[in-house]
């Protein structure tokens, strides 16, 4: 079992849609609700924590009964950083066990790729989901080419990123104690000096960031109807 925490406090400028890119409708839904009904549907997740705007919680509640979403058990006030809303998460949760950080526009994830991640974390601390590198990749410094990097152990990082509670609330807060602001939870688990371990995912685990994102998304969700029949 695990309990996965989910930031949705964003502002989604780079999509270009006005307001939070999380209520904007996929299919028929909107983007987070696709993303939740992943975990609702997981016999193995124990629960749902979600970090949310103080000024959205009223919406986001409504949505969550319109929809039949049961497992979130909170609601915590996100930060302005990633990593402050996880942090609140954390703090809500204070269990032991196994705990999933999941980007609440990603809303394609596979059980599979879940379980895997659970069964990592559970073993070794800390296990991330990724994808290896596909194209050619250059190292460039003020737009010249320094060098081909080998791409053979390159990997695109995605989310969930899973850990053991214990691991992750002691690299929040290290992070916290130094003032240091990562750029995923496996970063701040890295510093210590864990060892993180990489599960691999499918390229269709994509994040709604841009228009062109969700014009994929509509494509994806497609994809996953047809294989759900």
């Amino acid at each position: 079992m695990y309990t996965v925490m989910i930031p949705a406090a964003g502002s989604g400028q780079r999509m270009g849609a006005g307001h939070n890119k999380l209520f904007l409708m996929l299919g028929d839904k909107p983007i987070f609700i696709h993303t939740l009904d992943v975990f609702e549907r997981d016999q193995a997740c124990a629960g749902i924590i979600l970090a949310v705007k103080p000024e959205e919680r009223q919406e986001i509640a409504s949505m969550l009964d319109r929809y039949h979403i049961t497992k979130v058990k909170e609601m915590v006030d996100g930060g302005s950083e990633r990593q402050h809303s996880v942090a609140a998460c954390l703090e809500a949760h204070n269990k032991n066990g196994v705990v999933l950080v999941h980007d609440a526009a990603r809303p394609f994830v596979r059980h599979s790729v879940i379980a895997n991640l659970v069964e990592s974390a559970t073993r070794f601390g800390a296990a991330i989901a990724g994808v290896p590198a596909k194209d050619t990749m250059k190292l460039a410094s003020s737009g010249i080419v320094e060098k081909t990097v080998e791409r053979d152990s390159l990997w695109i990082v995605q989310t969930p990123q899973a850990f053991r509670y214990d691991v992750l609330k002691e690299a929040a807060h290290q992070a916290q104690v130094e003032d240091f602001l990562g750029t995923d939870e496996a970063m701040l688990v890295e510093r210590l000096g864990y060892p993180v371990h990489i599960v691999e995912s499918t390229y269709d685990n994509v994040k709604m960031t841009t228009p062109e994102d969700l014009a994929f998304g509509e494509v994806l969700l497609g994809k996953r109807q047809r294989e759900e029949r």
